[in-house]
């Protein structure tokens, strides 16, 4: 490959701010990334039209997605990488770089006039990763070829995998041995096993659900070896969606369920940026200007697409609750007024009052329906209940404690696999915090008196209050009901015994009056059924238990270590909860003040 030129800096990385990223600008899109693995070792005489085909893929993402910036991930190894690299950034796009080690060990792969080019990719980059050193290794162990370097491979391919959207492979299509190498990269990818580095048994892959982080798009290509042509069945320069699909493994264009994903995370994306004044000017953040410079920056970029998230989903909450408000009083007035057409005053005027009332109540479903109000507001909360997790996961330094687990990779596998997009923007949200874990003691603090608080902050707090709020609008509902039912039986039994003694003027107002108390225990018993208000009593006391135990194991923990535990096991609990949170409310309506159940 030639040299790289002296290109124009590309857009900064959505999410974050460029050099400025503590103070400056802020941007709401989701990148849309496409990861790179391949071989070094590319035909000369190919690499024209293999070109040709990088810049088709990556310019056909950004047409399809033109709410998210096209971001391309790269190791800036020879051969593929780099190829891939400079394609990017003739078109304009950010270039993330995820180096598989310190740079000054990680440039020894490479002659000199390599590192040159290598140097002059990285000065062009967006930003720049250096993945830590593995438990046993040391700079020492890495210098030379042997396993302690081709682990930290194996790391880069994991890392990649996890984090990308796309991965973007320049593949002969064999398998291979290869320890981190394009083949293994691919396998992890689509199976979350890499044969040598990570056990088995933690496939999430097990679960046996469609996964939406299994999209590969294969290049084919030879290599510059003796065995170098591609597997039998392929030819130079096919290209393919590559996924786990046993039935149609290799298509001409995205899957059905991919597609889904993607366009649902542009949704979003073209949301936040169309609304990010007000977000700005409103938002609820996760991070104080003056912790900012105590925890890690990567925070930053998990608290933005908190923000967008949190203030989207408070923005259609607010018309879900107009819409479900408008439907049940609309219904309510409709019953009444057919009441009042049959027993009280028969006149046109009446039927014109009904026929409107229905109206109304048409038209308000169906800009609720077609605006998906109800979709967008359950998604967008979900997600920024998963962020926030995340968020404090990443201040605290938890971790999974597997080397291929991240904080996205089990939310809401077992759910609607629509709800995929939503790890879709986790998995690029907490990527700077997923490159090492944050081990200083005021990040444990940090997310303790944050996130779990006490009696009257943090989420124990909140759910505290949202408990005993619930209950006491759980027991209006109840003696609404009760006076309903009284009333009624006091009505009836007056007629019972002097009904007959009554005059029509008399016993119609009576009989008119008892239907419409009925009709407003009906309407009020309706909207609690819709809005789950029992069924959420009990998600409040359990979170309520669940974080003051955690707040007790906490304070009696002797160490960091012990905390980050506690922490981990009280955010799968979350997010578990979330998902319940989801499922109880997919198919139904939302009440006014569900929308900031979970958001604090």
């Amino acid at each position: 490959m030639a040299t790289a030129p002296e290109y124009a800096a590309p857009a900064e990385t959505p999410f974050t701010a460029g050099p400025d990223r503590r103070t400056g600008a802020r941007s709401y899109a989701v990148p849309f990334i496409v990861a790179v693995t391949g071989h070094r070792d590319l035909v000369a005489d190919e690499i024209p039209v293999i070109r040709s085909r990088v810049r088709d893929c990556l310019f056909s993402l950004r047409y399809e997605y033109p709410s998210r910036i096209v971001v391309v991930m790269s190791s800036l190894a020879d051969g593929a990488d780099r190829l891939v690299a400079e394609e990017a950034l003739k078109l304009g796009m950010p270039l993330s770089v995820v180096l598989p080690m310190p740079r000054a060990l990680y440039e020894q792969d490479f002659m000199a006039e390599s590192r040159r080019e290598f140097a002059a990719f990285c000065d062009a980059a967006s930003e720049i990763f250096e993945l830590p050193l593995l438990p046993g290794s040391s700079p020492r162990s890495i210098v030379e070829p042997g396993p302690s370097r081709t682990r930290q491979y194996a790391q880069l391919g994991v890392f990649l995998s996890a984090h990308c959207h796309v991965l973007l492979a320049l593949w002969d299509g064999k398998a291979s041995d290869l320890l981190g190498g394009t083949a293994a990269t691919i396998q992890f990818h689509h199976h979350d096993v890499m044969a040598g580095h990570t056990p088995r048994v933690t496939s999430s892959k097990l679960n046996l659900t469609e996964d939406e982080s299994d999209l590969v798009y294969h290049i084919v290509c030879s290599r510059d070896r003796p065995d170098g042509e591609p597997a039998p069945g392929l030819k130079p320069f096919d290209t393919a969606w590559f996924t786990t699909d046993e039935e149609n493994p290799r298509t001409d264009k995205i899957s059905a369920r991919h597609r889904k994903v993607f366009e649902y995370t542009n949704e979003f994306s073209r949301e936040a940026q169309n609304h990010a004044a007000a977000i700005d000017k409103e938002r609820y953040s996760l991070l104080s200007a003056e912790q900012v410079a105590t925890l890690p920056a990567g925070l930053w970029d998990i608290n933005q697409a908190f923000c967008a998230a949190d203030w989207l989903a408070i923005h259609y909450q607010k018309k879900v609750v107009k819409t479900l408000q408008g439907g049940h009083v609309a219904a309510f007035l409709t019953a009444v007024g057919y009441l009042t057409y049959t027993d009280l005053l028969s006149t046109p005027v009446m039927i014109g009052g009904i026929i409107s009332l229905m109206l109304f109540a048409v038209v308000n479903n169906a800009l609720a329906v077609r605006g998906s109000w109800q979709r967008k507001y359950l998604d967008y909360r979900t997600l920024a209940e998963g962020l926030r997790v995340q968020f404090y996961w990443a201040a605290a330094g938890v971790t999974s404690g597997s080397v291929s687990k991240y904080a996205h990779d089990n939310f809401l596998q077992m759910q609607d696999t629509e709800l995929g997009w939503i790890r879709n923007v986790m998995r690029v949200a907490g990527m700077e915090c997923d490159v090492a874990p944050n081990l200083e003691p005021q990040g444990v603090q940090f997310a303790v008196q944050e996130w779990i608080g006490d009696d009257k902050s943090g989420q124990l707090g909140y759910y505290r209050r949202k408990s005993a709020q619930r209950i006491v609008e759980h027991d209006s509902t109840m003696r609404v009901g009760r006076l309903g039912i009284w009333t009624t039986i006091i009505a009836l039994t007056t007629l019972l015994f002097v009904g007959s003694a009554l005059s029509d003027q008399v016993r119609t107002p009576v009989v008119y009056l008892m239907g419409i108390v009925m009709l407003m225990v009906g309407v009020r018993q309706s909207y609690a059924k819709t809005t789950a208000e029992a069924e959420l009593i009990k998600q409040y006391e359990f979170m309520c238990r669940i974080f003051r135990n955690a707040r007790k194991r906490v304070d009696d923990a002797d160490n960091d270590a012990d905390r980050r535990r506690i922490l981990k096991v009280l955010g799968d609990s979350a997010l578990e909860e979330h998902a319940q949170w989801i499922l109880i409310h997919r198919e139904r309506s939302i009440d006014e003040k569900e929308g900031i159940k979970l958001g604090g």
